[in-house]
């Protein structure tokens, strides 16, 4: 009898299934239908083949934590007429030709927009295993939490430098997917230089509130800055999303830079 994994259970395996090859998950970003539609399933396709969970952010208007280069990705698609059900349908192509699961994030207002119920319910359709919420405290609006649960989506919310041990606990609790630990205080991007120093340290502490996996992002860009999270800092999964955006701006290859970065997250 085969055994359907739950949509949190194929996050945590794909998890398991990259710490028993030596390695940390690789996990890339894509904005959404950037640069095209066409455009973003092609580099989507080929992520997803390197990929061990993949992350697809919902274009918005207003992306506080996003860098220049995901905020202009962004802006581009909605001059294009992107939207939130669009969003949906590019997921629900990649989910017919991949099982790597897939995350969606998405700052909380296009949530409110569609409406908290139908936006859970069409992201369990799209084939969304769960969600990175950058922009809600986990202590505010437990209904969204709940109505997320309750449609069997995952939840992962965010920590930083800057987090104080309470705001771990807090933080790492509301967390069913995995937790996201930001490596430096500010917006996403590739940045010059590691500036990786406070990592091992918000990792140690995320372990100590949780057994879930705990993942890295911003400012990853390279083989060199993905073993440093990887290896030094010991983290379960590597994020990385700017410089995949940047690539596709210079018409560079998508694939042979995750296949670079993936070979940094080898421990």
């Amino acid at each position: 009898m085969t055994v359907t994994q739950t949509r949190t259970e194929r996050i945590h395996a794909a998890f398991d299934r990259a710490r028993t090859e030596g390695r940390a998950a690789f996990i890339p970003f894509l904005t959404a239908g950037y640069p095209n539609a066409a455009g973003f399933h092609a580099v989507a396709r080929a992520l997803l083949d390197r990929a061990d969970l993949m992350e697809v952010g919902l274009p918005y208007s207003d992306p506080l934590g996003d860098g220049p280069v995901i905020q202009r990705a962004s802006e581009q698609v909605l001059r294009e007429g992107s939207s939130t059900l669009r969003t949906f349908e590019y997921v629900r192509a990649l989910r017919a030709e991949s099982s790597t699961p897939i995350l969606l994030m998405t700052y909380i207002n296009p949530v409110y927009a569609v409406g908290p119920e139908r936006f859970m319910r069409l992201a369990v359709e799209a084939g969304v295993d769960g969600l990175i919420l950058p922009d809600l405290p986990p202590d505010q609006d437990e209904e969204i939490q709940a109505l997320a649960r309750q449609a069997g989506l995952a939840l992962t919310f965010l920590i930083a430098p800057t987090s104080t041990p309470e705001r771990v606990a807090l933080v790492t609790r509301a967390c069913t997917g995995f937790v996201y630990a930001v490596s430096v205080t500010g917006v996403t991007g590739a940045r010059e230089g590691s500036a990786l120093g406070e990592v091992p340290a918000l990792v140690a502490l995320a372990r100590q509130h949780t057994s879930l996996p705990v993942a890295v992002g911003f400012g990853v860009k390279d083989a060199a800055t993905a073993r440093a999270v990887a290896v030094d800092a010991g983290a379960d999964g590597v994020v990385v999303g700017s410089a995949f955006i940047q690539a596709i701006e210079r018409g560079e290859d998508a694939a042979a830079l995750a296949d670079a970065i993936r070979s940094g997250t080898r421990k």
